[in-house]
């Protein structure tokens, strides 16, 4: 299996999963050329994609989603809350919704030689769910968009090969920052999204011996950069209570404008 970001951040966001024979994208929130520019570097064509998931219905995630679905006809899997969402936000325009199929968080479904299992998360949306693909032995996941995670979301993510996984924020850097007292308390609610310190919490929580790596994602353009969520994260692994560090892993960080490194699992 093959895990990569195309474009990952508060302004956009868009993952691709696949095999030999099935490709996958998890949302498409940035424009469709820069999705078609993605696969291309890849060197998978639009025409091949099997499935778009989406995660929810935030316009970061679905922006791109109208274009790309009236172009190439693409199927689009959420569940019934981010279906309506998705109608519902006029900028995507009209496209088939024959294309929208309704998923729902806890039920399995197969799409080619890869199997997708959809799983609830805590985010101010309608419906929102992250999802683990797996083949054969192999199962990868994209979480991004969590205010916070629990006993049930690391058992998801558990025996994992490799993740995109949120590092939004660093806490401090928001809360001294410029945004809207309501907006800090949104990020950093419940609801809201993983803080650097959660992700690191999160990670330390669900390695093992065999996982591969794993990408940040999702990082805020004005309360995060990449060398303090690399660092933070590496360290609430390395002081974790687990036996690992954070250098015992591959850990990277998603890019905002350009596709990340392709991991192989």
């Amino acid at each position: 299996m093959r895990l990569s970001s195309i474009a990952s951040g508060s302004s956009g966001n868009c993952a691709y999963i696949g095999t030999d024979s099935t490709h996958l994208l998890v949302d498409a929130g940035i424009s469709c050329k820069r999705i078609v520019t993605g696969l291309s570097d890849m060197e998978i064509k639009p025409e091949e994609l099997s499935g778009i998931l989406i995660t929810h219905e935030h316009s970061d995630h679905i922006q791109g989603l109208g274009v790309l679905s009236r172009k190439y006809g693409i199927p689009i899997y959420a569940t019934p809350g981010t279906s309506k969402g998705i109608l519902e936000y006029s900028s995507l325009g009209k496209f088939d919704e024959n294309l929208l199929h309704p998923i729902h968080c806890g039920e399995d479904f197969k799409l080619g030689d890869i199997t997708v299992s959809p799983f609830s998360i805590s985010h101010d949306a309608n419906e929102p769910c992250a999802f683990i693909a797996s083949s054969g032995a192999k199962r990868v996941a994209v979480a991004t968009d969590m205010g916070m995670y629990d006993e049930e979301i690391v058992r998801h993510l558990s025996r994992l090969d490799a993740l995109i996984l949120e590092a939004n924020h660093d806490v401090k850097m928001l809360q001294v920052g410029t945004y809207p007292y309501y907006l800090k308390q949104r990020i950093l609610g419940n609801r809201g999204h993983l803080s650097n310190e959660n992700s690191g919490r999160l990670l330390s929580r669900i390695l093992h011996d065999n996982f591969k790596g794993v990408l940040l994602g999702h990082l805020s353009k004005e309360n995060n950069y990449e060398y303090l969520a690399y660092e933070t994260v590496k360290m609430e692994v390395t002081l974790g209570d687990c036996p690992y560090s954070g250098e015992d892993f591959p850990i990277a960080v998603a890019k905002r404008d350009e596709p990340s490194e392709i991991l192989y699992v």
